[in-house]
């Protein structure tokens, strides 16, 4: 297994270099380092000294992507992509380049916390209330329960998650003033900031994955095992806690472990409407401000989570299934 392992990391490296090499190609496909120094320092009126002194104080003076010799020398000059490159490799995120935003390591460091203060409990208690859901309409399936169940469900996806915050934000925050419309504290005070968009999010994902595993179950209940199972005489619901549900661990943990670096990265559009400090929020200021150094840094650190947690998922099915191995 360690050999498998470190194999994957391997593959995981070069990932990260087309990652980077993309992300950097596309950024600048669009934008010119002297585009974001005009953006960055404002004002109509800009002159090329200013903006070729905001170049210099950030490291885009350099050639971006190849290689050029100094004028009158031999020495090859460093380029944007080197320069900035091999630092995430070290994890060293450097300032952003908006000087307000400050240094960017110390900003994942703040405010990954807040995000997973919103996404450990949404990511649990989803995940729970979806495989209970999913195992209540295969006990009752071919009953109205099951049908209705069903379609409560596609009635609730067709509902976009944009139309969940608002008419939750309207509805608990404004009319009924149970919480606050948006905002957040430290402490034990960020739990009443956080109740209404955990809820909120947890409704608007529950269906997806409710139908999800329901059908997972429902191909499971119809096998020989579970059969021998009931003729046993076993109850139906020990028969689908304790053989369906096991047997269908290998989808549940893809499903789960693909959305462990959404945990980190926190919710873009959760974490906006509601004015939680957390690196989703922190992303989309980011692009809005066409801040290279925070995006490139939260892609390459989206990344590196997403590697580790195929990695992850690959080792929890040799838990959930011995009969899988490593090769």
């Amino acid at each position: 297994m360690l050999s498998y392992i470190l194999r994957r990391l391997g593959y995981g490296f070069l990932i990260l270099i087309g990652v980077n090499l993309i992300t950097f190609v596309l950024f600048f496909t669009v934008n010119t380092p002297d585009d974001m120094a005009r953006l960055n320092i404002g004002g109509k009126r800009v002159t090329p000294d200013q903006i070729e002194k905001w170049k210099v104080e950030r490291g885009y003076d350099k050639p971006l992507l190849f290689n050029a010799k100094a004028e009158g020398s031999s020495k090859v000059t460093e380029t944007v992509f080197w320069d900035r490159s091999i630092s995430l490799f070290k994890f060293e995120f450097g300032r952003a380049d908006n000087a307000s935003a400050g240094d960017i390591g110390y900003q994942i460091r703040q405010r990954m916390g807040v995000s997973l203060q919103l996404t450990v409990p949404l990511f649990l208690l989803g995940l729970l209330a979806s495989i209970i859901f999913a195992l209540w309409l295969v006990m009752f399936r071919g009953t109205p329960i099951d049908f209705w169940g069903v379609v409560l469900c596609v009635f609730m996806m067709s509902i976009s998650s944009l139309i969940y915050i608002i008419a939750g934000q309207f509805l608990f925050s404004r009319m009924a003033k149970l919480a606050p419309i948006s905002g957040y504290a430290n402490g034990l005070d960020a739990v009443r900031f956080l109740v209404l968009p955990i809820c909120l999010m947890l409704l608007a994902s529950l269906a997806g994955q409710a139908r999800f595993f329901r059908t997972l179950f429902l191909e499971e209940s119809g096998k020989d095992y579970v059969r021998t199972a009931r003729a046993k005489g076993l109850t139906e619901g020990r028969v689908l806690s304790r053989h369906v549900l096991r047997n269908a661990m290998l989808p549940i943990i893809t499903s789960a472990g693909s959305a462990l670096p959404g945990l980190f990265m926190g919710g873009l559009l959760t974490e906006s409407f509601f004015g939680i400090p957390g690196l989703g929020a922190y992303t989309i200021e980011a692009i809005a401000s066409q801040d290279f150094a925070i995006v490139r840094s939260m892609v390459f650190l989206g990344s590196v989570l997403y590697i580790l947690s195929n990695i992850l998922i690959d080792v929890a099915y040799t838990w959930a299934d011995p009969r899988v191995r490593m090769q």
